[in-house]
């Protein structure tokens, strides 16, 4: 199992915490791309393992840490959909794979869940991410949340946790983890080898995951040229813009167009930034002559188009109808 990240050494500590008398239902929430998933596996690990470390940690020699390392440990399971889990194959058979957790899934548990636990320790069973589980899945669950085997702990991992069922969210612990300190996860990046790393983090909206993947994500490229475009609106040309990103997953575009608005308000109420660090005097002369009313039409465009743009049938005409709205709203 990897080591913790920076950020997570307070998260860690209150996990240990719980370690002599873990709930049967733990939920992991926080924002996307901030290491949830894999600070659930190390507790997972943790409680597998036969001889932990001082720190905690799995030790990564004993038969139950080699049993979790070959994926093959009797009372650990990770439910995924199948897309994530097939995430290093071929590409054509990712597309085909599920992007929810089934009630298959979680019904596949049944087995599982009725053997006794090997050599009467804990089982761990971790779902991520929770919000994936369709409503038989979730229904499924619920089940046997009310009612779980001794020395059973389920850990739900979300960042969507208002998608969840109420009686689920009732019956876990909730455990929040905060964004990364800013100078630990910049520290980090830097080491990944992140060109950048502090504008990077700010991009993505200070999750370190997010900013180690968009430094080398497909539609970086895309990102700097349409941030270009917005810097002039009067200029903009909506029709070219949205012929090159028409290939862009909507939803992200949308997020960086919201990422922007943000920095306007607040470069307009309050003369800072959030995402684009660095660009104080550009942002400043932008919104200067603009209506702070128009800035907030802006976003709630942005928070329609982010619930439509999983829907889009067309990407070039949402890109064209989202792009003219700005320079409308935007050019004086």
């Amino acid at each position: 199992m990897s080591a913790l990240y920076p950020w997570q050494a307070n998260d860690w500590q209150r996990l240990l915490a719980l370690r002599e008398r873990p709930p049967q239902g733990l939920m992991f929430k926080g924002a996307k791309g901030i290491g949830k998933l894999d600070l659930a596996l190390n507790y997972a690990h943790s409680l597998l393992c036969e001889r932990p470390q001082a720190s905690g940690l799995a030790c990564g020699t004993c038969p139950a840490c080699h049993w979790l390392s070959q994926g093959s440990h009797p009372d650990f399971r990770l439910l995924q959909p199948d897309a994530l889990s097939q995430s290093g194959e071929e590409s054509e058979s990712v597309k085909k794979a599920s992007k929810q957790i089934t009630v298959e899934q979680v019904r596949g548990l049944a087995d599982f869940l009725g053997m006794t636990s090997h050599q009467g320790g804990m089982r761990v069973i971790v779902i991520c991410p929770a919000e994936a589980m369709n409503s038989n899945a979730a229904n499924a669950l619920l089940k046997n949340l009310e009612e779980p085997p001794r020395n059973t702990l389920f850990i739900l991992v979300t960042h969507k946790p208002q998608q969840l069922l109420p009686t689920i969210l009732s019956r876990c612990v909730s455990f929040g983890l905060a964004v990364p300190d800013a100078a630990a996860a910049t520290q980090w990046l830097g080491t990944q080898g992140v060109t950048d790393p502090e504008h990077t983090l700010a991009a993505a909206g200070y999750s370190p995951l997010l900013a180690l993947q968009g430094d080398a994500q497909v539609g970086a490229d895309e990102r700097i040229k349409l941030l270009n475009a917005l810097r002039s609106p009067s200029s903009l040309d909506a029709f070219a813009m949205a012929e090159l990103l028409q290939k862009t997953e909507q939803v992200l575009v949308v997020q960086w167009l919201q990422q922007w608005c943000y920095d306007l308000i607040a470069m307009k109420q309050a003369g800072s930034l959030r995402y684009h660090t660095g660009e104080e005097a550009a942002i400043k002369n932008l919104v200067t002559p603009i209506a702070a009313l128009d800035l907030v039409r802006l976003q709630k465009l942005l928070q329609t188009a982010k619930r439509e743009a999983q829907h889009t049938l067309n990407p070039k005409l949402f890109f064209e109808s989202l792009l003219l709205a700005y320079r409308q709203l935007l050019s004086v």
